[in-house]
């Protein structure tokens, strides 16, 4: 991702001071070395990047040296000559990871569950300090007696006795029906 970024900020510099394309090009051409590039960009640009939904990137891992260009030599030929130990060479000069490397989890969400469980930690202790310092005490007619006297108050007051506490009240025996 850093050479996403670093082609961007060459570009976009490139464009603040009004340079001509080529000179764009020569600024990241500086920047990647002596890389092949090999295909075609994000947005034109040559940048490398191990992605699964984009496999082939734009330029070669690794500049060229003298061992893998005698490999790039050697692989134009037959490939039943090659070891395995040289193919992987070959592979490692153009990518970094392989599909299994990329798709292995990195132990992510380990720091996104930290992160969560601290943030509701931080929450769970803010809202024990607000009941005890700012809160005021609940009001005494929460316990139970005061709660049974107003229900017994509205059974005789008969409120609501179509769908409400009083539908559900029989009269003739003093009981819940």
């Amino acid at each position: 991702m850093a050479n996403v970024n670093l082609a961007s900020v060459v570009l976009r510099n490139a464009m603040r001071t009004k340079v001509g394309t080529r000179q764009a090009h020569d600024m990241i051409s500086q920047k990647i070395g002596k890389r092949d590039v090999v295909g075609h960009g994000w947005n034109s640009l040559p940048v490398y990047a191990d992605r699964v939904d984009y496999p082939m990137p734009a330029i070669r891992f690794k500049e060229n040296t003298r061992d893998v260009l005698a490999l790039r030599e050697k692989e134009k030929g037959d490939w039943k000559k090659l070891s395995v130990q040289e193919k992987k060479a070959l592979y490692r000069a153009s990518f970094c990871q392989t599909f299994s490397e990329m798709k292995h989890p990195t132990g992510e969400w380990k720091a996104c569950v930290g992160a969560i469980l601290i943030a509701t930690s931080m929450s769970l202790i803010g809202m024990m300090l607000l009941k005890t310092f700012v809160y005021e005490p609940i009001p005494e007619t929460f316990d139970d007696e005061h709660q049974k006297a107003q229900l017994k108050r509205m059974l005789d007051l008969n409120i609501n006795p179509i769908h409400g506490v009083s539908s559900k009240w029989d009269y003739d025996n003093n009981k819940w029906k």
